[in-house]
């Protein structure tokens, strides 16, 4: 089995539980989801959706960096939102986060968001 690396940063939240920041197996990294955490207070960004998709935009960057890699080597990413309708004002965020070749994504409306969050969002990059 290959060895598994773990990867934190003081950028981002710490984990709020029995999980890693990110994983790096082999030339990939695999992060936890990133909710809207601010990574200083370890408290949830008040505000709307695209306040919350920002700082959850701004925490996957600083894990990715910790990581050593960039959104730009990011190649899929998954989107989930405590309410689908809010699509639309997360993408326009997230657009300005990534460029052409963009990630492939999935987006889902899910039951429920850690500590109420109303965006959530995990990766998966390539190691340049």
């Amino acid at each position: 089995m290959a060895d598994l690396r773990s990867v934190y940063t003081e950028g981002a939240p710490a984990a709020i539980g029995p999980y890693s920041q990110a994983i790096i197996i082999g030339d990939y990294v695999f992060t936890a989801g990133q909710i809207a955490l601010d990574p200083e207070s370890g408290q949830l960004v008040h505000g709307n959706v695209e306040a919350q998709a920002e700082r959850v935009l701004l925490n996957l960057t600083a894990v990715l960096a910790a990581a050593g890699c960039t959104m730009a080597d990011v190649v899929k990413t998954t989107m989930y939102l405590a309410d689908i309708a809010d699509f639309v004002r997360v993408n326009e965020v997230y657009g300005r986060y990534f460029s052409e070749p963009y990630p492939a994504r999935s987006a889902i409306q899910a039951g429920a968001l850690p500590k109420g969050a109303l965006v959530e969002i995990d990766a998966i990059a390539r190691l340049a």
